[in-house]
């Protein structure tokens, strides 16, 4: 199968296309640089936002997978905007070509929560792109995954950073909240397989499937995990709710502060599936990799 992966140097984008020259498909990297492609695989460079500099990349493919994507955890260059221009207009950028370059299968990958109307432009920008998907002439899949983490992610070095935005220098660590926000975080290697499964069986055409690891972490677990790896002690305190709204609200009209708004309301809701798709791919909870188990503590 030829294979087209938008994002394919990303974190999650690299180690797909891996599995997938592995797995004896011909695939290429879709970027806005050929810079970190990894071996074996061809190189094109596009912007999502940008139709005609991809066309002619995604023509002739028999799939596609879109895998270019913001991260919610962080207010993106640009602002907010951002997510629209790339989530939904990305989305359908590649949809277009898709069904202009005769490519048969197309799998998104999504976010838990998705939903037009949803709180944060993350979530209303991945909602409508779903809908630009469901609406093609694609034989298409949706994923939607809680947080990924594995080497190279940034989901451990948030809790870091979230550290650094409320507490620099001091052995406190305000959690917005508590830490009560409860999140499912999934490894990049048992993500990966899935992704190639939703490619290769036409038994996940037209399914939106929720995804998530093994166990459900708040972020204050998460936060004593990381921190429990590296050996270093720190008091976690509760940062109330409305306090964490004004501190992120006037922080994030600062240039180049990493969060805003829209993260405060983020972390006012669980990221969590309500039924783990994982058995839709055969997979059993139990035999996924734990957050305790990569950060070498188990």
């Amino acid at each position: 199968m030829k294979v087209l992966v938008a994002g394919g140097t990303g974190f999650i984008g690299s180690h797909l296309c891996r599995a997938l020259a592995e797995g004896g498909h011909e695939v290429t990297a879709l970027s806005r640089s050929a810079e970190d492609t990894p071996d074996g695989v061809e190189a094109a460079i596009g912007d999502v936002t940008d139709y005609d500099s991809i066309v002619d990349a995604v023509d002739g493919h028999d799939s596609v997978v879109n895998l270019v994507a913001l991260s919610p955890l962080f207010e993106p260059k640009g602002g907010n905007v951002m997510h629209d221009r790339i989530h939904r207009g990305g989305t359908e950028n590649l949809v277009r070509a898709a069904e202009a370059g005769g490519v048969d299968r197309f799998v998104q990958l999504s976010g838990l929560g998705a939903d037009p109307d949803g709180d944060t432009a993350f979530i209303r920008a991945k909602g409508e792109a779903e809908e630009i998907v469901r609406e093609s002439g694609l034989d298409w899949t949706i994923v939607r995954p809680s947080v990924v983490f594995g080497e190279g992610g940034e989901f451990v070095s948030f809790t870091k950073r979230l550290k650094g935005m409320f507490a620099p220098g001091l052995p406190l660590y305000p959690l917005p909240g508590g830490g009560k926000t409860r999140f499912q975080p999934i490894h990049v290697g048992d993500l990966v397989p899935m992704l190639v499964a939703a490619l290769e069986d036409d038994e996940h055409v037209g399914e939106t499937y929720e995804i998530g690891g093994p166990e459900v972490l708040t972020l204050r677990e998460v936060t004593d995990l990381v921190y429990e790896a590296e050996r270093t002690d720190v008091t976690i305190v509760p940062l109330p709710m409305p306090l964490a709204r004004i501190g992120l609200t006037v922080l994030g009209a600062v240039p180049g502060f990493p969060m805003g708004p829209d993260q405060y309301r983020s972390l006012r809701f669980d990221n969590t599936t309500a039924d783990n798709d994982v058995g839709a791919f055969g997979v059993a909870p139990g035999e996924m990799t734990t957050l305790a188990a990569h950060l070498g503590l188990e």
